[in-house]
Parts: structure tokens; sequence; C-alpha cells
């Protein structure tokens, strides 16, 4: 194991030195500009079209050899880089520069014929065949022992290699092998406990394993917890969560020992993975990831429907924060529709540049799509691609061409390397409280934390405000306005943090499922939240769980047509300086006692002001609350700062901002449905994209009428 597996993952981590890739020639300053490229599904005679095509459409930059393990090494230990080698020639000599792939991700058939002992095991114990990707178990030893083989042949061979910009080690981890209960994954798991507990006692403690006779006597008997029949559910939580700790990072510790393998060899050439950042899933602890890359890389992949743009930039946002502030790389995303969806929506007009220049406003300095030329069979044959199956007579091809071009002008005018500018308003995410949030031993089973994080970023919006999301464990104390979505697990330490926060000045709002439980699914007692109760001045002493209609409940009035839902925490205590915003009431209310109860509470503490939620809401009522419950100067107040981070009072629009040394930069974003009018802008004009010069009074130069999907850039 690395030395990174030794790593206490309860203290904080340093941060690798922030290296971006370079241009061959050792010059940098440019938005890289690409994709995933696989010649090895192709003739090689459509090589050099591909590369035509390429420097039409402006493309910089692709990754090369993600799947290609077994083209590289057809039998144990017999190479061939013939055709690879040719491959980069090409692109080298049409200057494309090639982010060059570990080729670990899946390994190839005779690897799993000749040790079918690396195969992952599901929690049933059913054995996960190879035929997909990442059919492999990142404990083995075995399967190590072949992987840092290819690492070190493909280090040596392409050290000298100017060409050759980056290493991308591996391939969206976690997608096949996020979980893996192999006996392998077990004696790791028990290593882990001993590392991170020291003594069996303080597992025994932390785990709660007096319940239910779980005591263990000694580490050897840790457990992984695999499926126990029809009640499946009521495994230990504090097993389980712990569990997905050690999977992020026994994955994590994988990666670094690919990267360490490469890095001693090609000392010159930065490393990075792509993770896999978006509201509908939290496969790894991507805060503790982000200390081991040199710079940040994601997948993202759009959600269809009214709220496309917003969840991008939620994502975003989050990247960003991972990224601390330093420009990052978008690895992978669709020109349109992917295929593997129950349902796989096209993008509409206007979209595929507007995403492009959504991620690019968010900080990324690289823009990349799977894939440059769409598959003509296998698994992902129809997903949509920089070159589709209609070639580059298509309508998908002259757009990725007009984006190049786009790209292009951004890059000359200075923009790369500029760094977003904050907003005063920080959503706070934290992959423990999402990994808790699985568990169905809560008082309610529909509670999602990234999901209540995306609710409250899309309300903001709604409301005039742009946040960002931020990890629990990164630098949110800057903020003016602090928000705990949903932040079920909460320890001393965090809660510690909080209230000098608060002490200081700082404004919190605390959610109704914040600050539950400890970082071992420990529940606080005395009243709920535990350790927030001196902050929120309210204690409560049971949470009523509302249901739906279909299951005999239904929402809760909190005032004239703002309704709460999922659960609401029954008061216990109040002290005398809480002031109550709203209260309950409506019929609900009285069926369950709570008619006339605080809802909506304020308390000051030291220099600042915490906001308490004591119900769940849905986005339309939360953007009630924000506008008619809390207090005006909440959000802007002393600082002044809620409206000029990223808003300009129609909620239709998002207006972001990059700056550095050669200025500042306006993206201007249609969120809406419908045109956006007289949208006054600062500077001059880059990009300019299904908008036109506003006509209805002022000055033309600096006013748009902006289209649905449209998009505005200037440089001031």
């Amino acid at each position: 194991m690395s030395k990174t597996d030794h790593h206490d993952r309860r203290q904080p981590q340093p941060y690798r030195p922030y290296r971006w890739p370079k241009e061959p020639d050792g010059h940098s300053g440019g938005i890289w500009f690409g994709g995933d490229y696989n010649p090895d599904q192709w003739p090689e005679q459509v090589w050099a079209e591909d590369v035509a095509l390429m420097k039409r459409a402006g493309v910089t930059m692709v990754t090369l050899g993600i799947f290609s393990w077994a083209r590289l090494e057809p039998s144990d230990g017999v190479w061939d880089f013939g055709w690879l080698d040719r491959v980069v020639a090409l692109l080298g000599e049409a200057g494309i520069a090639v982010d060059m792939a570990s080729a670990t991700a899946t390994a190839p058939y005779w690897l799993y014929q000749a040790h079918p002992e690396v195969l992952p095991v599901e929690a049933d114990g059913t054995l996960v065949h190879p035929g997909t990707r990442q059919s492999w178990r990142p404990t083995s030893p075995v399967f190590r022992r072949y992987a840092l083989r290819l690492c070190r042949v493909m280090g040596e061979h392409f050290s000298d290699n100017s060409t050759v910009v980056a290493w991308h080690v591996g391939n969206e981890y976690g997608w096949n092998n996020a979980t893996d209960y192999s006996q392998d994954a077990l004696k790791a798991f028990q290593g882990w406990c001993r590392r991170r507990y020291g003594s069996i006692e303080e597992l025994n403690q932390a785990w709660g394993n007096d319940f239910w006779s779980q005591r263990l006597q000694n580490f050897d008997q840790v457990p992984l917890p695999e499926h126990a029949g029809v009640r499946d559910a009521f495994i230990n939580p504090a097993l389980r969560l712990d569990f997905r700790r050690f999977c992020s990072d026994a994955l994590m510790d994988f990666f670094c020992a690919e990267r360490d393998q490469l890095q001693e060899l090609t000392p010159d050439k930065p490393l990075t993975t792509n993770f896999m950042v978006s509201t509908d899933q939290c496969v790894l602890d991507y805060e503790r990831w982000s200390h081991q890359v040199d710079f940040v890389a994601n997948d993202h992949y759009f959600a269809h429907g009214p709220g496309h743009l917003d969840e991008l930039l939620c994502s975003d946002s989050l990247v960003d924060a991972y990224a601390q502030g330093h420009p990052w790389c978008l690895m992978e995303h669709s020109t349109s529709a992917v295929n593997w969806r129950i349902f796989n929506a096209s993008k509409r007009q206007g979209e595929l540049i507007r995403d492009a220049l959504a991620h690019v406003a968010m900080g990324a300095d690289a823009v990349n799509f799977f894939q440059w030329r769409q598959s003509a069979f296998g698994a992902e044959a129809f997903h949509s691609a920089m070159v589709p199956h209609a070639g580059p007579n298509s309508a998908i091809y002259a757009q990725v061409a007009n984006l190049g071009g786009i790209l292009r002008r951004l890059s000359q005018s200075g923009l790369a390397g500029t760094q977003l500018e904050p907003s005063s308003i920080a959503l706070l995410f934290d992959a423990d409280c999402q990994w808790s949030m699985a568990d169905s031993t809560l008082p309610d089973c529909s509670i999602d934390h990234w999901q209540q994080v995306y609710i409250w970023y899309q309300a903001l919006l709604d409301a005039g405000y742009r946040a960002d999301v931020v990890p629990l464990k990164g630098q949110w104390e800057r903020y003016d306005v602090v928000v705990l979505p949903s932040l079920i697990l909460l320890d001393q330490d965090q809660a510690d943090r909080l209230r000098d926060y608060v002490s200081g000045g700082g404004r919190l709002v605390v959610d109704f499922a914040s600050g539950i439980m400890d970082d071992h699914m420990h529940v606080g007692l005395g009243g709920y939240p535990a350790v927030l109760r001196d902050l929120t001045g309210i204690a409560s002493q049971e949470m009523i769980a509302l249901g739906t209609s279909d299951q005999g409940g239904g929402s809760i009035l909190v005032s004239e047509g703002i309704e709460g839902n999922i659960w609401v925490n029954e008061p216990l205590s109040i002290e005398d300086s809480v002031r109550v915003l709203a209260r309950y009431q409506g019929s609900r209310s009285y069926d369950i006692d709570m008619a006339g109860k605080p809802a909506v509470t304020i308390h000051g503490y030291g220099q600042g002001r915490v906001l308490y939620l004591g119900t769940g809401f849905t986005k339309e009522s939360l953007v009630s609350v924000i506008n008619r419950i809390f207090p005006p100067d909440f959000f802007t107040g002393a600082a002044g700062r809620g409206l000029h981070n990223g808003r300009d009072g129609d909620p239709r629009l998002v207006h972001l901002i990059r700056s550095g040394p050669q200025g500042r930069y306006h993206f201007y974003f249609n969120r809406g449905s419908t045109v956006v009018r007289d949208v006054s802008t600062m500077g001059e004009t880059l990009v300019v994209q299904r908008a036109t010069p506003y006509s209805g009074g002022g000055l033309s130069g600096n006013r748009y009428t902006i289209g649905v999907h449209g998009v505005v850039v200037t440089r001031q």
C-alpha cells in the first residue's frame, strides 16, 4: 500500500502543488479544446481524416489510450506501441497535444482469465465478471502488480515525447467498482480500521457495537457490511459509513500508486484523473481526492429539463471549490444525447455551445467531449460525439467547429488562468453526509443531502442570488452567509468552526435535518440539533414525519401559501432571545399538535445571526421563504454583496465573472424559457450567441436581448 493509505483521514491533507498542462513548445495560456480519441476503433486510413477535421474544428488536445490495454499488451508481457506511436506522431505534426491515459481502466481478457481473483464481489457474494469497465478490485495485490507494470512501461515509453503534455491516470474510478466485498477488501478494510481507530475498544465505541451484541474482540473480527438477509437495511449504520469511506480511500490509494509510478518516470508532466461530480451522484469523496491531483478534472453530463443549466452550475461550483480556485479541466461532457439513461434527451438548439461556455464561466480552462468520433459498435454506439455517425457534414460538427473558434477568441483575449469571482453565500456539501442518508434507518428515507444543496442553489437563483457550493472540510469562513442544507452529520470540530464563524459576525442558516448526528452516526442527546443548540437557541424533541398524501400524510402550512415537507421538528425549548419569523398553521398543524409552534426562527449569537428552519421545503416554497420570511438584509447586510456577485435582478439571468491580470470577463446566461430583454453588459463584447443588440433604447453597443439558451461574454 502507498503512503497515502496510512494517512489519518480525520486530519487535514496537504495539497499537491498546482500544475497545468503546458503546450508542446513549453508555452501555456490558452483554453484546451478536444475530447477522448479512440483511434483503435477505426481503420488506420481514417486517422489522417480525423486529424484534419480536428484542425478544422480548432482542437488543441485529445485524450488517448483510456481503454487500450488489450491493444498495448496483447498477451502477458508482450507489448505493441507501434499503432499508438503513429497516432501520437500524426497529432504532434498537427500541433495537437496528447493527454495520455495510463490505460488501466479495464484489463485485457488474458489477465482476467489467468487471474480471476482480481474480479470484484458484490454485497450478496456475486462475482462481477469481465465484459464492462473496471472489473477489478483496487485492493488486489495481483491486479496492482500488473497495472503498475503497465504504468512503468507507459511512462518509460513516453518520457521524452513532447506531444504528451499530461497523464490521465485511470478513468472515472469507482464507475463499476465503487464498492467491493471480496476477501482482499476485507483484509484491507480491517487494516484501514486498525490505522483509523488504533484500538478495538475505540472502534467498538465509534460503531456503537454494544447494540445487538456486535462487540468485537480484535480487528480480525471486523466484518464487511455484506448482504444480511431480508432485513439487510438494519446493518450497523456506522459500519456502512466507514466502509464507504474505506472504499473511496482504497481507490484513491490505487490512483496514487499509479500516479507515483508515472511521476517518477515523467516528472515534468502533470497528472490528474477525472472526477464524476454531478448532483445525481456521489461516488467518491472528491474533497479528499482533490488533494492528490496536480489539477482537478471532472466529467459532467447534463440533466435534461428546465433545470439543465442550474444543475450544471451547481455541480461546477463544487468542482471549482475542489480546485481551490485554480483553473480546472472539463474532461468529458456530451455534444448531445448520451445512451445510458432510460430517456436520452438530445441537446436543444444552442445548448452545446451554451453548456461549454457555462463550464468555462465556472472556471474550466479545458473543454473536452466524450468522444471525438461516434462509435460504430459497442456499448456506447449511440452516445453523441464531436463527429457523429452522419459525419462532418452535420449540425453537431458545425457547432463543434463554431465552439472551437469561440474558445480560440477567448484564449486570445487572455481569459485562461483567470479565476471565478466568489459569491457571498456558501452552501456546504459533505460526502459523508450524502452517504449516511442512503441508510434506511433515518426518520425519512426520501431525504438526500446533495439534492437539498441543489434545491437551495436553484431557490437562491430564483430569488435573485447566486451561491457557491463549498465542501464542509473546505474554507468557507470568508463568506458572509453559510447555509447547512441537511448536513445531518456534524462532528464537534466542525460545530466549533461554525460557532467561531457566527460569533465573529457570520450569518448561518441551519435547516431541519442538520446537526442530528456526529461523524460516527451517533445521535446527539438533549434535543436536536444537539451540537448547534446554542447557535439556534432552540431544541427539538421529536421529528414528526409528514409523508405524502399517498402515505396518508402531506405538507404543513408555514405561512399563507408556503408549505413545509419531509418532517417537522417539534420544539422542546426555546430561548427568550429567539425571534419567531413564522409559525405552523392550518389543519395539518392541528392534526400533529404543531399549530402556532415556531417554524422559522432567528437568533443572535456573538456578532452574528442564525436562521433555523424547522421543516423541509420544496424549491418553490423555499423561494417564498427567502423572499417573504427571511429578514430583507440577511443576504446583503453590511457587506452589501448579495446581488453583486453573480446576479442582476432578473432571476432568468445568471451573471458570472472571471477575473485576472487581463481584466474581468463577464458571462451573461439566459437560464429561463423566455427571452431576457435589455441586458446591460460591461466592457467590449467577445461572444454573442443567440442574442441580439437591444433596440428598445439606451446604447445598443452594450445592451442585449438574450434568447433562450443564449449567452453574451464581455471583457472589462
